[in-house]
Parts: structure tokens; C-alpha cells; sequence
């Protein structure tokens, strides 16, 4: 099977044109001519990422997903290629009813009825890894139910393996293999893979995102039902709403798109800044829209959907739309497999990077690569000050509703890499939900100034990081581990005096004398062993 996956996926490489990715180092440049001259029948017209993004999909779901995941580290990847592989869509037939009834009774150990009063066994929608139908509790909730694609996982382990051995060719054969370190990028891509193979991690992802949002008006997140859960399923609220891309409806439904704009925004750098927990995946697939609530609704998460309304769709009317004033525009999320967390060195760096950036204050962006420990010690300030200059001079000739942040945020990654530095995992996710926001906040509101927006957020969060409200919050966290430790000082200095760390210091020397001294004696054994052998060989050639 191996084999014939692999000649498969050759043959589709070479159909696309793909050697040019393999064979550009110079030592096998002439075997590149040889494959074009006998394959000159291709037709290799159209730009290299558009005949990867092809041959991607005509591979099947697997290198999609490696595609997608590829599109989003642009630090590794050329920008022509990864604005190719963001266009691929994870389109996949759906897998037999009975085979997800199979395993949700596998998953539960009880017939289906015993669990769901309906279930509907057409799938609402389909990926690689699993698909949704809609059901109904025995208490008459609305629910969607998430099943894990039954023989995916050796599907996965097989096509990471050849991704695996791809990688390795791409390494040693592409002419700038190293630098994009493919081995790195397989094994970051196996790690999502795994995450999303469970469907427990997901439903956690979900249960954080929604206690960090409870009170929020305006982001939605569906309530997990435990009790339904596991590795093979998940259970969680039925969603309804108007997917985000769908702008003429959403203008038809009275939604204010300025506002619905910068409530993106807003609720983007409350992830990032204040919760550190991110939703990495925040592309329009992943995103509806609920026309304008009650603000009274609007605060307590209630999920349920009025009868007739499904996820994805708006009621039409006389379907059981809700009559009345709606002022809020709220978000749902959906698909939690790929969150990303900071940590609170993290914000800052991030933080501290923005404010300089939009104050011009180059030498502080450097400061903040410098003091966050991702470029070495003995790098030259000014040196990264002037690479830092250049990323962000050109950008200021533009108005500021212009400026793309995680495009900046990109190329000041590119500019740092000559300085050595290692880009965080997880800050490259954050790149590229940036980019997702700013995309699709530019979609719903062209004139969006995103700075505008952001500013008073992270200067707010700024002084709570460094002022008197920091102070005091930092007090009270450290406050009960100095209440036990302070009565231990005593004691614990006198103890330190005590030590006579001469002592242990002369033990330990002693003792690596001692093993030396062992070593030596049996290397002066072997010594004599091996001389007294060379003598007999030299004796008995003599003899005969």
C-alpha cells in the first residue's frame, strides 16, 4: 500500500510540475532538464503555487490540511505559494450514515435511541477528520454531534509517513531546504493532527473559550454536554446564524457591519491580551453571525435556537425568526480544534511591539526582541534597530486604515531571522489570525482602521501591566507564597551558612580523580595488551 501511495503521489508531482521544488539544488539541476525534456507534453503555464495547490488536492484530504497548515507559516514559506495554499478547502464526501451511528454506539454502549430522542442521519457538513449530524436530547435541547471519521488515524500515521520522507528530499535536494526546515514543519503538522483526533481536547478548547466569553455580548460559544463526550464524539449546542462571508444577507438582515467590524476586533485582542487563549482557526467557515439579540439575552451565552432556525442558516420568515428590537450583532464560533496560548512574556513582547511600531520607535522594537530572549545577547542594537526601520518606514507612507498588522508582524519575523531568531510557534499562529481578522474585518468594512480600534485597548492593558494596578494584582498573587516563606527565612539562611560547600566541592573532585585514575589503568591494560599482540604478529611474520 505504501508503494502504491507513494507512486501515486510521484506521478501527481510530476503531472504539476512539482520537481522544480525537489530538484533545485545545483547537483541535480541537469536531472530537472532531463524530467522537463521528457515530459515536455505538460502544460506548466500557470504559477508554481497554483499547480501545488492542485496537486494538494487531487492527493486528497490529508495534504490539504498539510497545505492549509503550510499556508500559515509564512516565515517559512515564499508569500506567492502561501497565498496560493490559503485558497485550499477541505471538501470531503461525508462517510456513511451507518457507519457514524456505528460508532456513536460504540462511543455510548447503548442503541442510538437510548441516547438521542432524534437524530438525523444526513451529515450538516464534512471534513477530513469528522463530520456533524444534528440531534435532539430526550430534554428536547438542539444539539450537533461531531463524530470522528471511522480508520482515520492509520489513514494519517500512513500519509505523515511519506511527508515525513518528502520532507527528507526536500532537504537535502531543494536549494534552500535547510532554511525551511520541512522536517520541523511535517512533525508541527503531525502535532495538530493528533489534537485533532480527539475530540475531548476539542470540547475542553470550547468549555475555555466559552467561561473566558460568558458574560461577553458579543461572541457566542456553543455549551459542551460532557456527558455525551468523548475521544470519538462531541456534543455540543446547535448553532444558528449567517456565515460571516454572506454580506448581502447580513446587510438584508440589519446587521451593522462597522460596528460587527470592530466588534471583531475587540473581541480579537481580548483573546490575545487579557485571556492569552486564542481561536487559531478564525477562518469565514468557522464564523456566523446572529442578527441583532435582546441585550438581556445578549450576556448569558443562551444558545438554544428558536424553532426552525439550523446551523449556518437564518429562518426565513413566518420560520420562527424572533420578533422585535435587536440591537446586537453577536459572533458564534465553531470548530475549536486549533486554539493557541501565550504566555504573559508573550503579551508583553507582543504589546510592547504594537505601541512602538505605531510611535515609531524603532529602538524600542528592538529592546523588545532583545529583552524577550529570542535574539542572542551579543546582538547588535542598532543593527536590529536599522532591520526594524526598514520593515516598518514604507508603511507609514500609507494611511493608517491601510496598514496590515500581521503582514508588519510578518516581515519584522523575516527581518529577524538574520539576527538568529527563533519565531515561537506560537506567535506564527497568531500571525495568521491576524491576518484572518484584519481580512475579515476589511470585508465587512472597508475604511476598518484597525490601529483605531486596538490602540485604546492595548495602551489600557499596557498600564495594568506596568502601573499601580499591576503592583497591586501582582502582590496579591505572590502574596500567600511570601506568607509561608517568610517565616522559613531564618532557618533557611542560617542553614545556607552552614554549608561547608568547600567540602562538597573537594569530595566531588576527589571522587572524579579516583574514576580518572581507574580509566587510565585500564587504558594502560589495553595499551599493553594491544602492543604485546602487534609484537607476536611482527615475531611470527618473522619466523615464516
Amino acid at each position: 500500500m505504501k508503494l502504491l501511495r507513494l507512486v501515486r503521489i510521484l506521478t501527481v508531482g510530476l503531472r504539476y510540475g512539482l520537481e522544480e521544488f525537489f530538484l533545485g539544488h545545483e547537483r541535480v539541476r541537469p536531472l530537472r532538464w532531463l524530467v522537463r525534456a521528457t515530459l515536455f507534453w505538460r502544460p506548466l503555464a500557470e504559477p508554481r503555487g497554483v499547480r501545488l495547490r492542485r496537486a494538494l488536492e487531487a492527493l486528497g484530504p490529508i495534504f490539504v490540511k498539510f497545505g492549509q497548515m503550510l499556508s500559515t507559516r509564512r516565515d517559512l514559506v515564499p508569500l506567492d505559494i502561501a497565498d496560493e495554499l490559503a485558497l485550499l478547502q477541505d471538501r470531503v464526501p461525508p462517510f456513511p450514515s451507518a457507519e457514524a451511528i456505528a460508532t456513536l454506539e460504540a462511543a455510548y454502549k447503548k442503541p442510538l435511541a437510548e441516547v438521542f430522542a432524534e437524530f438525523d442521519a444526513t451529515p450538516v457538513a464534512s471534513a477530513s477528520v469528522a463530520q456533524v449530524h444534528f440531534a435532539r436530547l430526550h430534554d428536547r435541547t438542539a444539539v450537533a454531534v461531531k463524530v470522528l471519521r471511522p480508520g482515520i488515524a492509520p489513514v494519517i500515521a500512513h500519509d505523515v509517513s511519506l511527508l515525513y520522507a518528502a520532507a527528507g528530499l526536500v532537504e537535502k535536494l531543494f536549494a534552500d531546504g535547510k532554511r525551511l526546515r520541512p522536517r520541523e514543519v511535517v512533525a508541527e503538522f503531525e502535532k495538530h493532527l493528533e489534537d485533532e483526533l480527539d475530540l475531548m481536547r476539542e470540547a475542553a478548547n470550547c468549555s475555555q473559550l466559552r467561561r473566558n466569553f460568558k458574560d461577553s455580548p458579543l461572541l457566542l460559544v456553543p455549551e459542551v454536554y460532557w456527558d455525551y463526550c468523548g475521544r470519538d464524539v462531541m456534543v455540543m449546542d446547535r448553532m444558528d446564524g449567517i456565515p460571516v462571508s454572506r454580506i448581502e444577507r447580513l446587510r438584508e438582515s440589519g446587521v451593522n457591519l462597522p460596528r460587527l467590524a470592530a466588534a471583531g476586533v475587540e473581541i480579537f485582542f481580548t483573546q490575545v491580551f487579557r485571556d492569552g487563549f486564542f481561536h487559531a482557526d478564525m477562518h469565514p467557515g468557522n464564523i456566523l453571525v446572529r442578527p441583532g439579540s435582546n441585550p438581556d439575552e445578549a450576556t448569558n451565552q443562551s444558545t438554544k435556537p428558536a424553532s426552525g432556525q439550523v446551523a449556518g442558516y437564518l429562518p426565513q420568515a413566518g420560520e420562527g425568526a424572533n420578533a422585535g428590537p435587536k440591537p446586537i450583532d453577536q459572533y458564534i464560533a465553531l470548530d475549536f480544534g486549533i486554539m493557541g496560548t501565550l504566555t504573559e512574556v508573550d503579551k508583553q513582547y507582543l504589546a510592547r511591539n504594537f505601541l512602538a511600531f505605531f510611535r515609531r520607535d524603532y529602538k524600542g522594537v528592538a529592546l523588545a526582541h532583545l529583552e524577550s530572549g529570542w535574539v542572542p545577547p551579543d546582538t547588535r542594537i542598532d543593527e536590529l534597530e536599522a532591520a526594524v526601520r526598514a520593515v516598518c518606514e514604507p508603511v507609514f507612507d500609507r494611511p493608517l486604515k491601510e496598514i496590515s498588522f500581521g503582514r508588519v508582524l510578518l516581515q519584522l519575523f523575516q527581518a529577524s531571522r538574520r539576527f538568529n531568531v527563533e519565531i515561537q510557534p506560537q506567535l506564527v499562529l497568531l500571525q495568521k489570525t491576524l491576518l484572518n481578522i484584519e481580512g475579515l474585518g476589511r470585508q465587512l468594512d472597508p475604511d476598518l482602521d484597525l490601529w483605531k480600534t486596538a490602540k485604546p485597548f492595548l495602551e489600557r492593558w499596557m498600564n495594568e501591566q506596568v502601573g499601580w494596578r499591576a503592583l497591586v494584582k501582582n502582590l496579591q498573587t505572590e502574596a500567600p507564597k511570601w506568607a509561608a516563606l517568610l517565616p522559613q527565612l531564618p532557618r533557611l539562611a542560617h542553614q545556607a551558612l552552614n554549608e561547608n560547600r568547600l567540602t562538597q566541592l573537594e569530595a566531588g573532585l576527589a571522587l572524579m580523580l579516583r574514576q580518572q585514575h581507574v580509566r587510565n589503568r585500564w587504558l594502560g591494560v589495553i595499551a599493553g595488551l594491544l602492543a604485546a599482540l602487534a609484537a607476536a604478529v611482527i615475531l611470527y611474520s618473522a619466523l615464516h
